[in-house]
């Protein structure tokens, strides 16, 4: 009798000292299978964002975009296919640019250039200077043709590259470059309308003020 009663207390008391491991190894199974499901979550969406951002970085930007043609030869993907004094004579906001290229013989030299960025000001650009002031410039080839390459770089410029530069023009003085975000100006008096605009041998940002040259 003493003796089942011995066996009876060892076999309670060998119970109470391995129920706590048990316990602990389930609970230990249960936390590794529900933080798994997170991570995998944050993982995809991580790669989603960065698919995202490499989709959209290179389109072209800005309010006076809305008015570009959306098919035919004015269109981005018309302007694209063009050398940019030919893609600049297709968008009509860009006609007093076009007839200034002409008047200063500089069609072939920006259709035949390699990699440039032009900085093109819209015909409300023109607008601003006082019509006796833009008709002597035009009268003036030699003054008309410092003007333009100074809008001209030796470059493809991408919009991160705007964020604060400085760059070399074809007139051989500089431009400089501030902004962010699809905001930019040049010169602190230029605004960028419509930017990163593809023709096939230049990167094209279209502004509302024209340059002069320092």
């Amino acid at each position: 009798m003493n003796s089942m009663n011995a066996r009876r207390t060892a076999i309670a008391v060998t119970a109470a000292v391995l129920m706590p491991f048990s316990l602990a190894a389930c609970s230990d199974a249960g936390s590794d299978t529900k933080a798994a499901p997170p991570a995998a979550g944050t993982d995809k969406s991580g790669d989603s964002t960065s698919t995202d951002d490499s989709m959209t970085g290179d389109k072209p930007f800005g309010p006076a975009c809305a008015g570009v043609p959306k098919e035919g030869a004015g269109s981005f993907d018309g302007m694209a296919k063009d050398p940019v004094a030919t893609a600049a004579s297709n968008n009509p906001a860009l006609s007093t640019l076009v007839a200034a290229v002409k008047q200063a013989g500089l069609v072939d030299t920006l259709n035949n250039a390699k990699d440039i960025t032009v900085f093109a000001p819209t015909n409300d650009a023109f607008a601003k200077i006082p019509k006796a002031d833009l008709d002597k410039v035009l009268a003036d080839k030699a003054t008309l043709t410092k003007i333009l390459t100074y809008h001209v770089v030796g470059q493809k410029l991408a919009p991160q590259q705007l964020e604060n530069g400085s760059f070399e023009t074809l007139q051989k003085s500089k431009v400089t470059t501030q902004g962010s975000d699809q905001s930019y100006n040049v010169n602190d008096t230029a605004s960028v309308v419509c930017g990163n605009v593809k023709t096939s041998n230049a990167n094209v940002y279209i502004i509302d003020t024209v340059l002069m040259p320092k």
